[in-house]
C-alpha cells in the first residue's frame, strides 16, 4: 500500500510502520516562531528550512514494537552578534529520536527512564513541522556571535564622573591612618 503523508496531519502509526521518510524544505519566512528570533531588517527570503522525517518500528523483547520516529533539520538563520552587534548567519542544526505511546501517564514514565529518545504521546493528525520548529528553536545558540567579529569592537568606554571619583580620597583611608595613630 502506498500512502502519501501529510507532515501538517501525520498518523504516526501508520509513518512508523510504513518506514516511511518525508522531507521537504520551505522558506524561512513559513516559520514564524523562527521568524521571531532572527534579527530585525534581517532578508528571510533569502534563508530557507530544510527537514527530514523517518517513521520506524523498533522491535521489544516481550513487548509490542515502539514506535519512533527520527527527526533531523537545519537553517541558516539571519541573528545579531551580542559582540558587535552586527548580522551574523547562524547554523542551526536539530537532530532527534522520539517514541511515541498511548498516553501521558506512559510519556511520563517513560521520559524519566530514556536518555537516547525524547517521549511524546501518539496521534493520528501529529504536526510534525511544528515539532521541527520547537526543535530548531531549542537548538538556537544562546548567544550567537561570530567567531572573528567583521569590524573592530569600540573600546572607548571611558566614563569621566567614575575616572573624577576615582582621583578624591578615600574617606577610609583617612580612619584607617587615625586607627594606626592610636
Amino acid at each position: 500500500m502506498d500512502k502519501t503523508f501529510d507532515p501538517r496531519r501525520l498518523d504516526i502509526k501508520a509513518f512508523a510502520q510504513a518506514g516511511a521518510e518525508l522531507q521537504g524544505q520551505s522558506p524561512l519566512a513559513q516559520w514564524p516562531r523562527l521568524l521571531d528570533e532572527q534579527m530585525a531588517g534581517a532578508q528571510p527570503e533569502a534563508h530557507s528550512v530544510r527537514w527530514q522525517l523517518r517513521g520506524q518500528m523498533t522491535p521489544v523483547t516481550g513487548g509490542p514494537a515502539r514506535i519512533g520516529m527520527t527527526l533531523s533539520a537545519e537553517v541558516d538563520l539571519p541573528m545579531q552578534c551580542q559582540r558587535c552587534l552586527t548580522l551574523v548567519v547562524e547554523t542551526v542544526h536539530a537532530e532527534r529520536e522520539f517514541v511515541f505511546v498511548a498516553d501521558e501517564a506512559t510519556a511520563e514514565a517513560m521520559d524519566d527512564e530514556s536518555e537516547e529518545a525524547d517521549v511524546l504521546v501518539i496521534s493520528r493528525d501529529f504536526d510534525a513541522l511544528s515539532l521541527v520548529e520547537d526543535e530548531l528553536i531549542l537548538a538556537l545558540p544562546l548567544v550567537p556571535r561570530h567567531e572573528v567579529c567583521p569590524q573592530a569592537l569600540p573600546v572607548d568606554a571611558v566614563d569621566e564622573a567614575f575616572e573624577a571619583a576615582s582621583q578624591r580620597p578615600n574617606p577610609f583611608a583617612a580612619l584607617a591612618a587615625l586607627k594606626k595613630g592610636k
